[in-house]
């Protein structure tokens, strides 16, 4: 029962860290069309502002400040690059992102290094939340479910509840009109962008610290971002939220079970032998396995179900 909860725990939270960088890159396809290539440097960016940040003044005006900073890298890079490019199409909004992201990780090793920098937890949030059956939950843990809930929250009462969110929602579906009405859509897309890229940046100032902050952390997420985006369905935060909590869940249960998936189909009554094609794929541990398991949700939703989990629009 111990074990069962805290891996439960323990996924949930990484599933939210997960939400919390997916859900910029959902807003901003869902609201632009455009499939940003970069939003994973963006959080390495968050992550790298708030250790500099955190060494000057402390961790909790970084908490403010460093996604603040990177919505403004966000909102520049959209004014006077990818604005540019955004009339010829997709395949060019994509190769300007994706070239992106390695001006940024080169810029990273430049300013702060190729190694990994000491960027920790808050004093005030190290320790245990609780005990439970003799095992802690560590509080900073918490503190990032707490802030990716928070999240949620926001993002829906901003979108659903308010004048600005109706306006961006708005000028996505009939961009003439709104400006008709007075609104500058240009300038309302740039700041969807950099609303975006800031959402990327708050996660790498919770996962930074969480995890490791070097220069190679963008690479490690990139994918997985994708898939959760992919997978819950392009453009549905909802879906986005309950993909995230989907792969977060079932990779920290593969990595925390030391069973090799012979055993796994052994507890369904089903049995494999030595001679069935594929015995020593079977024979792995479902820890080995359990970095391609999102992407082969990623495979099975593109099958049999490509417009996503709670998706409106195919692949």
């Amino acid at each position: 029962m111990e074990f069962y909860t805290i891996s439960l725990l323990n996924g949930i939270s990484y599933g939210l860290l997960l939400f919390m960088l997916s859900s910029g890159l959902t807003l901003i396809f869902s609201m632009m069309g455009v499939l940003n290539f970069a939003h994973a440097s963006f959080y390495m960016l968050g992550a790298y502002f708030a250790y500099t940040v955190t060494a000057t003044i402390g961790f909790w005006p970084a908490l403010l400040i460093a996604p603040l900073l990177v919505g403004l890298v966000g909102a520049a890079f959209e004014r006077y690059c990818l604005r540019r490019v955004h009339k010829f199409g997709h395949v060019p909004e994509l190769l300007i992102t994706f070239g992106l992201s390695y001006i940024i990780v080169e810029l990273v090793q430049l300013v702060w290094g190729r190694s990994s920098v000491d960027y920790r937890v808050p004093v005030a949030l190290d320790g245990p939340l609780f005990t439970l059956f003799g095992t802690q939950f560590p509080m900073y843990r918490g503190f990032m479910m707490l802030v990716a809930v928070l999240m949620l929250i926001s993002i829906w009462l901003l979108l659903t509840r308010t004048r600005i969110g109706l306006v961006i929602q708005a000028a996505l579906t009939h961009p003439e009109m709104v400006e008709s009405l007075g609104h500058n859509v240009p300038r309302v897309l740039m700041l969807v962008f950099g609303g975006g890229c800031a959402l990327a940046g708050l996660a790498g100032v919770i996962g930074g610290n969480a995890f490791v902050t070097e220069p190679t952390m963008a690479l490690s997420v990139g994918g997985v971002i994708f898939v959760v985006v992919v997978v819950g369905g392009m453009g549905s935060l909802a879906g986005a939220f309950v993909a995230s909590l989907l792969i977060g869940i079932v990779q920290t249960f593969a990595v925390a079970i030391d069973a090799s998936m012979l055993s796994a189909l052994k507890v369904l009554g089903l049995s494999i032998t030595p001679s069935t094609f594929g015995y020593e794929l079977f024979k792995l541990k479902l820890s080995q396995v359990a970095p391609i398991l999102p992407y082969l949700f990623l495979v099975l939703i593109l099958i049999f179900r490509p417009k996503g989990l709670l998706g409106t629009r195919e692949g």
